[in-house]
């Protein structure tokens, strides 16, 4: 086979060093592309930095270097992360590279020779941290950015704009004909909230900051972050350049971002492409936030987990597995302690590693680690060979849907299924009875080709582990391969095993809890409450707390409000005939997450209406840095129960 196969991450913004928050992507598209790799594919892999921008050139001022020196440096520690974690790319592109600047040139000139780009002049609120202007209506419910939450500036300038609108038509059929958008309930969200309401035209040059690639027909403008950060999909191929010559992976087969930059990569690019006469990605996969105990991981309230930390204490292996397990597909993940920690014990330690030592040292002790080919079937054999048989299919089949976390949920419940079978043949007891023999080799044979099956297709999840438990359970190269997964018993019939050390050591709860916890603590300089926030509120009496009524209530049904972007509406049983309260939390919290809750409502606040819904109260939450976090009462609080 030689079929070619692209995949891509975004681009990371070098504004600050990478954590476990820019990981999964980047290892969820290595451990992709090995798998293809695998499969015999013709593999491009590219990821790389977005350096231009305004964010950039203030970040640098502050540092007192240059942009190019500040970029270099972020740049240079996001390659150690991915060396550091076996990111095996094929190419890293940066927006600074000589290359990628001068086809940025000409892809403007294209756009501008076909009839998409125009000058104007821009007037709208600004967000420097997201380099985005936003309309009026576009803004959070505090009049801030709706995408970070901080304030924005009135701005006025002069810029080209490209024709974003003509393409509507298109961009709705895209995502509402084709599987581009994956899950396709994203693309139904882009629909209703950007194009339904009237695509806009993009802004695509600044002419307020000057580290970034001038427009090669009007020099006083700055190639605008979009177009120039999307276009490095196709110049890392050697679009309108002569540094490479790789066209030929296009289109796509896989573009993968967060949510956050869904709506550029889902609207703007396609639209671009469509302009430029280019083939479209055939698959944008979206993916959710990894949070931080509910909240999104942040370096302001200080829960930002350091990925060469835990890969020094745990592995890096176990660390990929873990972020892939736990990400379902296109919806958020919880990192925290407590769940790493027991994953590592229950799937890799308990589960994996004890199914590899335990077949291995029984080979070993019951037949001096090479296994006779005699042979006899018996109960159990057949279920567990149909199951390890299918399991080739079903991984492919989510790996194609980048549905990560369901191919290691399909692989870790064969290897469920193989410690069963142990405890089900009692090889321990065959072993007592020479008549038992050959159903003894038996046993242990189907579990070593079972762990052989499973090892070879956790090797693109865990590619250092997984070759010592091949080598474990004597899998040489010959099938160790995908052409060797088609059929149950490659394994030689007289494999010889050879024992080694222990894959994934049992780790102590408590100690790693306490451990974690002692290097993941707030932010020393942020405060929880200023003092001067209390001088702004003034001090109050205990007459004036007493008029604020609060009460315990269950969220029996919540969903989004139709007309804005940031509000949900709850209906609450306050234990007195229901509620319903509207309040701006859509950005951290999804309806599904607070239904059957407990939470705190002001029950004497005025109703108010808010995008045409009545809420009749207020729900208490707590700000916490650039989060929100509601709280939550147990459960056996009776509903309506009065907070004083």
């Amino acid at each position: 086979m030689n079929k070619k196969f692209y995949i891509t991450t975004p681009i990371y913004y070098p504004s600050a060093a990478p954590h476990i928050g820019h990981l999964y992507t980047t290892v969820a598209c290595d451990t992709i592309a090995r798998f293809k790799r695998l499969q015999g594919y013709d593999v491009m892999f590219l990821t790389g930095t977005d350096e231009h921008g305004q964010k950039i050139e203030q970040k640098a001022k502050e540092a007192g270097v240059t942009p190019k020196a500040y970029v270099d440096e972020i740049a240079a520690k996001f390659r150690k992360l991915w060396k550091y974690v076996n990111v095996d790319y094929d190419r890293f592109i940066r927006t600074t590279d000589d290359y990628h600047e001068s086809a940025v040139q000409r892809i403007y000139e294209k756009l501008l020779e076909k009839g998409y780009l125009y000058k104007s002049e821009y007037t709208g609120k600004y967000c420097t941290p997201c380099e985005s202007f936003w309309t009026e209506s576009q803004l959070d419910d505090n009049g801030n950015c709706p995408e970070c939450h901080r304030e924005v500036r009135e701005a006025t300038e002069e810029a080209y704009f490209f024709k974003l609108s003509a393409f509507s038509e298109q961009l709705e059929k895209l995502l509402t004909e084709t599987d581009f958008v994956q899950p396709e309930w994203r693309a139904k969200e882009l629909v209703n909230n950007f194009i339904k309401p009237g695509l806009e035209d993009v802004c695509v040059s600044r002419t307020s900051f000057t580290w970034g690639v001038k427009l090669p027909f009007d020099e006083k403008h700055i190639a605008y972050v979009w177009i120039d950060a999307l276009s490095n999909y196709i110049t890392a191929l050697g679009y309108e350049n002569d540094r490479y010559d790789d066209m030929d992976y296009w289109a796509a087969d896989i573009h993968m971002v967060a949510k956050d930059i869904m709506r550029f990569h889902a609207l703007i690019w396609p639209a671009m492409l469509m302009a430029l006469d280019l083939p479209l990605p055939k698959m944008l996969s979206v993916h959710g936030y990894i949070n931080f105990n509910g909240t999104k991981m942040s370096k302001s309230i200080g829960n930002v987990v350091d990925p060469f930390v835990l890969g020094e204490r745990y592995g890096v292996d176990t660390i990929r597995y873990h972020i892939l397990r736990e990400m379902p597909f296109g919806s958020d993940s919880d990192y925290s302690n407590e769940i790493m920690i027991n994953r590592i014990n229950y799937d890799l330690a308990n589960d994996l590693g004890n199914l590899v030592s335990r077949t291995v040292a029984m080979v070993d002790k019951y037949f001096g680690g090479t296994l006779p080919a005699d042979r006899q079937e018996g109960d159990f054999d057949r279920e567990l060979i149909a199951q390890a048989e299918a399991l080739t299919a079903a991984v492919a089949k989510n790996i194609d849907e980048t549905k990560l976390s369901a191919a290691l949920t399909e692989i870790m419940s064969v290897v469920s299924r193989a410690n069963k079978y142990i405890d089900e043949t009692t090889p321990w007891i065959l072993a007592k009875d020479e008549a038992n023999r050959a159903r003894l080799a038996t046993v242990l044979y189907n579990l070593l080709e079972t762990v052989r099956i499973c090892a070879v297709l956790l090797t693109p999840f865990m590619p250092t582990a997984m070759p010592k438990a091949l080598e474990q359970v004597g899998a040489g190269a010959d099938v160790t391969t995908y052409a060797s997964l088609e059929k149950f018993g490659a394994l030689p019939a007289d494999v010889t095993v050879h024992k080694g050390e222990v894959l994934f050591p049992r780790l102590d709860v408590d100690t790693e809890i306490e451990y974690l916890n002692s290097i993941i603590a707030p932010a020393k300089e942020d405060k929880i409450v200023e003092d001067e926030d209390l001088d702004k509120a003034g001090i109050i009496t205990i007459d004036d707390f007493a008029k604020v009524k609060l009460r315990t209530a269950e969220v029996t049904a919540c969903e989004k409000v139709k007309k804005s972007n940031k509000l949900l509406k709850l209906q609450l049983d306050d234990g007195r005939g229901g509620r319903q309260v509207v309040s701006g939390i859509a950005k951290w919290y999804k309806p599904e997450d607070l239904v059957g809750k407990k939470i705190i409502f002001v029950a004497n606040l005025a109703p108010a209406k808010l995008c045409g819904e009545e809420s009749q109260g207020m729900i208490l939450a707590c700000d916490c840095g650039e989060e929100v976090r509601v709280v939550f009462m147990d459960g056996d609080v009776p509903n309506g129960s009065v907070v004083r």
